[in-house]
C-alpha cells in the first residue's frame, strides 16, 4: 500500500530540493530519516517533515507497520514564482525570483527497498555487460597490426609471407635512412613491423613487398624494387658479402 504525502509552495527551489531527494530515493524510512537528520540543508529539513507527516498517515491512518515502510518515491516540483525587485544604479530595478516547490513523498510496504550497495551493484553489473564502442581509428590499427608468431630462442623469427622480421630489435641495427626515400618518420613505421637491417629488405620478394605496401599505407609512393637494390648494395658495402 502507498501512502502519499505533499508539502506544498516550500520556500525553495526545485533544482536544490531535487539533490536531497535522489538522496533518499529507495532508501528505509529509518535510513532515509537518518540521512535527511544529518544533511545540513534546508530541503533535507523540509523533506523531513514531508516524511514524518507520511509516517503519522500510514501509522494512524492506515495501521501500517513504519519498519516494512521505504521510500517508494520522491519529486519535487516546481511552485509558482514571486516576482520582487530591487533598486540599483540610475533609477533602474534588478529583478529578484522567489522559487517555490512542491514535495511528494510515496511510502510503500510493497516490494522492497533498494540500497545504496544494491543500487552500485546495479551500476557496476550494467557497465561490465555493456560492450566498448568500437572505433574507426581502433579497427584501422587491429587491421594493419601484423600477426605475431612464437620467438625462437634466437630472439629473431623467420615468417615465410613478409620475409625476415624480427619480434624485437637485434643487437645491431641498421640505418636505413641511408636507403632513398626512407626518412626518420618511414623509418620508425618500419621498425614497428620488425624491419630492422638492410637483409631483411634485399630479401623481400613481390609477394613480401605488396604485404609491406599495405601494412605501411605507403602504397604507389615509393618504388619498392628500387629499395631493394640499394639494400643489397648497403649490406654488401658493410658485410662484405
Amino acid at each position: 500500500m502507498d501512502v502519499t504525502s505533499t508539502y506544498k509552495f516550500a520556500r525553495i527551489s526545485a533544482r536544490k530540493a531535487r539533490d536531497v531527494a535522489r538522496e533518499i530515493q529507495g532508501l528505509p524510512v529509518s535510513d532515509a530519516l537518518d540521512i535527511l537528520n544529518f544533511t545540513p540543508r534546508k530541503g533535507a529539513e523540509l523533506f523531513s517533515k514531508t516524511m514524518k507527516a507520511a509516517l503519522a498517515d500510514a501509522e494512524n491512518n492506515f495501521e501500517l507497520a513504519v519498519d516494512g515502510l521505504f521510500v517508494k518515491s520522491a519529486v519535487v516540483g516546481e511552485g509558482p514564482t514571486f516576482k520582487r525587485f530591487k533598486a540599483r544604479a540610475r533609477g533602474s530595478a534588478a529583478s529578484i525570483r522567489k522559487r517555490t516547490s512542491h514535495l511528494t513523498v510515496i511510502l510503500s510496504n510493497e516490494g522492497g527497498p533498494e540500497t545504496k550497495d544494491a543500487r552500485k551493484a546495479k551500476v557496476a553489473h550494467v557497465s561490465k555487460t555493456e560492450k566498448p564502442l568500437k572505433t574507426e581509428k581502433t579497427e584501422k590499427s587491429a587491421a594493419a597490426a601484423p600477426v605475431k608468431e612464437k620467438a625462437a630462442t634466437t630472439g629473431g623469427r623467420v615468417d615465410e609471407v613478409r620475409g625476415l622480421v624480427y619480434d624485437s630489435a637485434p643487437a645491431e641495427v641498421d640505418d636505413l635512412k641511408l636507403i632513398s626515400g626512407v626518412g626518420p618518420v618511414l623509418e620508425e613505421s618500419l621498425n614497428s613491423i620488425g624491419v630492422y637491417r638492410f637483409e631483411q629488405i634485399a630479401t623481400w620478394t613481390e609477394r613480401n613487398v605488396e604485404e609491406f605496401d599495405e601494412l605501411l599505407s605507403f602504397k604507389g609512393r615509393i618504388v619498392r624494387e628500387e629499395w631493394i637494390k640499394q639494400a643489397i648494395a648497403l649490406h654488401e658495402e658493410k658485410y662484405g658479402k
